[in-house]
């Protein structure tokens, strides 16, 4: 992978919730623009915008997160497009929330960090 890829900055905040292992997922709203569900045998993730975040005490809930969505769809024969974005952030010290769905990746950094990722990706050769 050498030439960069095309991304965009959803509008809004999003909040990361683990619930407890079991837990029924609440319905994705209609307009949600990214709702992730992801079940393990050990607990149920969810990546959803802040305003739509279970609120039961038992959750685990971290909130202020903005998310980065690579264009796709994406090839699956392309190669290191994951980490061609994640090397640049992580050099310029930004903690990421990744994930993948079938034809693209989205990338969840702290609200507080997104000028920073936006500046460490365009200088890595990728277009917002």
């Amino acid at each position: 992978m050498t030439d960069g890829v095309d991304f965009r900055v959803l509008e809004g905040r999003f909040a990361l919730v683990k619930l407890p292992s079991g837990s029924e997922v609440p319905p994705c709203p209609p307009n949600a623009e990214i709702w992730s569900v992801t079940v393990t045998e050990d607990e149920v993730s969810l990546v959803c915008p802040e305003g739509d975040a279970p609120t039961d005490p038992d959750e685990y809930i971290e909130r202020s997160w903005r998310c980065i969505k690579v264009s796709g769809p994406l090839d699956f024969q392309l190669k290191g497009i994951l980490v061609s974005l994640l090397e640049p952030l992580a050099s310029a010290g930004v903690s990421v929330f990744a994930l993948s769905t079938y034809f693209t990746d989205y990338i969840l950094v702290k609200e507080h960090a997104l000028k920073t990722a936006i500046e460490a990706l365009t200088a890595a050769g990728h277009r917002s």
